[in-house]
């Protein structure tokens, strides 16, 4: 397995394009941390994640103690779902579907970087794992790629992917 500063290393340096959108991310209000929905929603990338969010209701689980880990997907991420799907998935009436998807992104606990390459699997606050992988250097969720860590939030951290990730059926 890679060591941690390598694996990170090349992560970073495969997400510059991605700085205007993380410095964004990483800001804090008055010194503190913001939590995990408002530092998504500030970032600007988020913005479909954050309608999931709200559509499934849970933007008072995410801004609540906590501490959670998120794989946030980010608008491009979700932009590569077919539209019907994404559009189907906010009806109300698929709603534990939405939950289903958006608490598999979810880990309870702070899980940062330097722990997540340390790890083959994590279960996710929906009951199901996720199945974790380093591959060329890079970390890998169910297959997406982490292209940011460690974005500290008042309530947990996120670390961004770049596609949606879907729990299995059993």
């Amino acid at each position: 397995m890679l060591s941690f500063p390598r694996t990170l290393g090349m992560a970073m340096a495969l997400v510059a394009g991605l700085a205007t959108f993380a410095s964004a991310a990483d800001k804090c209000t008055a010194g503190k941390h913001k939590d995990i929905v408002a530092t998504a929603v500030d970032a600007g990338a988020f913005n479909t994640l954050a309608a999931a969010l709200k559509a499934g209701d849970l933007v008072g689980v995410l801004q609540g103690k906590g501490p959670f880990t998120v794989f946030a997907p980010t608008d491009e991420a979700f932009a590569k779902l077919p539209k019907e799907t994404l559009e189907s998935l906010l009806k109300p009436e698929n709603k534990d579907q939405l939950v289903a998807i958006l608490t598999y992104h979810v880990v309870p606990g702070k899980v940062m970087a330097s722990d997540v390459v340390k790890l083959s699997s994590a279960e996710t606050v929906n009951g199901k794992s996720v199945t974790i992988k380093v591959v060329d250097g890079k970390v890998q969720i169910d297959g997406a790629t982490v292209v940011k860590t460690d974005i500290a939030c008042s309530n947990g951290v996120i670390h961004i992917i770049d596609s949606v990730i879907l729990p299995t059926a059993e």
